[in-house]
């Protein structure tokens, strides 16, 4: 009998269990443990100098998941495009789970059912229905939400409540923008477009910042990020974004500028809002399901602000051939 989601039940499986000492499960927030840091308390300057750090990560599992990863989406967007709802919705699902572990660490047990069964509402109804969808069931499921905490007790029902509309906004509601980008005859093209641009600015800004980072971004939130690094990512987007948009979409590199530069600012927003809220919730990742990655959301944290961005140049730039 599933008890998980009734806001009533004092114990979430979805907690850390009490009393063991094997370590998170593979769905479960990663702790941050300053003691085992070895760039804890480091000026960030010192940070970027060490050049060790600069990889900061397992790159033989992170390129073999990532590769592995893009194999799987490029196979659903060529052999039928359906089926890339289909992914994204269990990639969201898994995001979902996420988020709500993580903020238990806060106090926050928010619903999951409600953002779940929403989730794929938004998604079909994106695709379906389009923006008006959309919104429309987001509304809906932030109403299901708030009537489904209604239930139980009182005690942080208002915290309860924010950290449901929290998880089906972010990511689901904006993952929707990629379900609206893959809506039209030539969505498969558009989706091609949105990937390779966020990737651009991955490896620009990674590239970038291991050769030349010097001047720390964000030293508060994510010291090895720098503007450098920035800088990297806005030219490799530039460039993948011009390519892209061009030969996939037969349209004007200059609108592939356009969409570059806010593919680069969107992207770095969106990594540096996921730090900051792991940095608020204590947690290293937001799990280690992926390994050389951590979580679904610590590769989702990009690609869910980008979303919009990619969505709104394109509808507005690229409606009709130049």
């Amino acid at each position: 009998m599933m008890t998980t989601d009734s806001p009533s039940d004092p114990v979430d499986p979805a907690s850390p269990a009490q009393g063991d000492d094997d370590g998170p499960g593979p769905l479960e927030p990663v702790p941050y443990d300053p003691t085992l840091d070895e760039l804890a308390g480091l000026p960030p300057e010192q940070v970027l100098e060490k050049k060790q750090s600069r990889a900061g990560r397992n790159l033989p599992a992170a390129i073999g998941v990532g590769v592995g990863l893009g194999v799987l989406i490029i196979a659903t967007l060529l052999i039928r495009k359906e089926s890339f709802v289909v992914l994204v919705a269990l990639a969201v699902a898994v995001g979902i789970w996420e988020l709500r572990a993580a903020l238990r660490n806060a106090g926050v047990h928010a619903p999951l059912a409600p953002p779940v069964l929403g989730m794929v509402g938004m998604l079909w109804a994106a695709y379906v229905h389009g923006p008006a969808g959309l919104v429309v069931a987001w509304c809906l499921t932030c109403l299901a939400v708030v009537l489904w905490r209604g239930t139980g007790r009182l005690d942080g029902a208002g915290r309860d409540v924010l950290g449901g509309v929290f998880i089906s906004t972010y990511p689901t509601f904006l993952v929707g923008f990629a379900v609206l980008l893959l809506a039209p005859e030539d969505g498969v093209g558009r989706v091609f477009v949105f990937l390779i641009t966020t990737v651009c600015s991955d490896v620009g800004g990674y590239a970038a910042g291991v050769l030349l980072g010097k001047h720390p971004m964000a030293p508060t939130i994510s010291p090895k990020k720098s503007w450098e690094g920035f800088a990297g990512s806005v030219l490799f987007c530039i460039i993948g974004g011009s390519l892209s948009v061009h030969f996939l979409l037969d349209h004007s590199w200059v609108i592939g500028i356009a969409l570059g530069v806010g593919v680069a600012v969107a992207a770095t927003v969106g990594d540096l809002m996921e730090s900051l809220i792991k940095r608020d919730l204590g947690i290293k990742d937001m799990s280690n399901v992926l390994p050389g990655h951590g979580g679904v959301m610590d590769r989702l944290d990009s690609l869910v602000v980008v979303a919009p961005i990619v969505w709104a140049v394109l509808t507005l730039l690229a409606a009709k051939p130049v």
